[in-house]
């Protein structure tokens, strides 16, 4: 289990205050007599890889290291499709099998640490969540590279029930056990501009008027995306984070049906919200595990019978180090929800002649 760590946000902050936070956080590392032989002090990141860095996350890892100075190599099977992060100037996005050795050997010449930030919902979760973190982890081996930060997933663990959190918690104990300086983040949700998460609800409740919900009562604690980059950035080279891993969580519990209210709220669309019983939600998992797309299937609904929470009380080092408090959803989903307000008709207001 990691530090239950409420992440701050450099949402609406300038670079220049993120480079002055930085430069604490570091220099506070350097004299933490816990360094290893005294040496990780001096460690200096100019050059990173991101595993992961095309997706959600990955794009504001990279916004906010590039405004940092940081050059990025960030592998990708399909460039066309990373137009943002090509506009970034001190970014190289290469295509690239990063499931092959050779290529791996290929990306990491000349990199002073490697982010991992893959992370699958569906499919082969062994080959996404293990063997790639263990194919990286020798990777790093091969060529020099000390530093290793890695994205797993909160109530990751090797005895989980669903496969999605036990293949993270195998990770995570490929990554701990690999003797490279390591950290490793286990966020609750992410949410933020360009999420899965609140957008898809956003567009849900514009289509339907009635939506069935699975696990209405499961709880989340949202991370703001910006809180998480925040958390990479300040970590990369401090050595107070080595060995560690840092639950993350934003400041409020909410449950999954009080979440979809909220975006239907926001958004201004009708929807009734029907909560599912258990043997109901297995149901709706199991017929979506079906049609294409697959919204949820049933090792979603096993990964929501653990609450997606954790505890943001008491005295952790870290957070109190950036000294900043994490952004709540209220403050900043609005402000990427609203481009769902005046998108096509909600059904209920097509009755009516109306726009949603």
């Amino acid at each position: 289990m990691g530090n239950s760590i409420c992440y701050p946000s450099v949402f609406g902050h300038r670079v220049q205050t993120i480079r002055q936070r930085l430069h604490i956080i570091v220099s506070k590392s350097e004299d933490d007599e816990t360094s290893r032989e005294g040496v990780i002090g001096a460690m200096k990141i100019n050059n990173v890889c991101i595993m992961g860095g095309s997706g959600f996350v990955g794009g504001h890892i990279a916004h906010l290291l590039t405004a940092l100075g940081i050059s990025l190599v960030i592998p990708t099977r399909h460039r066309e499709r990373t137009r943002e992060l090509l506009a970034l100037p001190t970014v190289n996005v290469v295509k690239a099998n990063i499931h092959d050795d050779a290529e791996l050997d290929r990306l990491l010449v000349g990199m002073d640490a490697v982010i991992n930030l893959v992370g699958i919902l569906h499919g082969d979760f062994t080959a996404a969540h293990v063997e790639l973190p263990r194919k990286i982890v020798a990777a790093c081996k091969r060529n020099g590279i000390a530093r290793l930060l890695h994205m797993s997933a909160l109530n990751a663990s090797t005895d989980a029930l669903s496969n999605y959190l036990r293949s993270k918690g195998e990770g995570e104990k490929v990554v701990m056990e690999s003797g490279l300086m390591t950290t490793i983040f286990r966020p609750s949700v992410i949410f933020g501009p360009g999420d899965s998460f609140l957008n898809l609800f956003a567009k849900l409740t514009r289509f339907l008027p009635i939506l069935p919900l699975a696990s209405p009562n499961a709880k989340f604690q949202p991370v703001f995306v910006e809180n998480v980059a925040h958390a990479y950035a300040a970590s990369l080279a401090a050595p107070a984070t080595f060995g560690q891993s840092y639950d993350l969580c934003g400041p409020k519990i909410y449950t999954l049906r009080q979440l979809v209210k909220y975006v239907a709220h926001v958004t201004g669309h009708h929807s009734i919200i029907i909560g599912l019983n258990d043997s109901l939600s297995y149901l709706q998992a199991l017929m979506m595990e079906l049609l294409p797309g697959k919204l949820m299937t049933r090792d979603n609904y096993y990964s929501m019978k653990v609450d997606s929470v954790c505890s943001c009380d008491g005295g952790n080092n870290f957070a109190t180090v950036l000294g900043i408090s994490p952004v709540a959803l209220e403050d900043a989903a609005p402000l990427y929800l609203a481009r769902h307000k005046s998108m096509g008709y909600n059904l209920f207001a097509i009755g009516r002649g109306g726009k949603s």
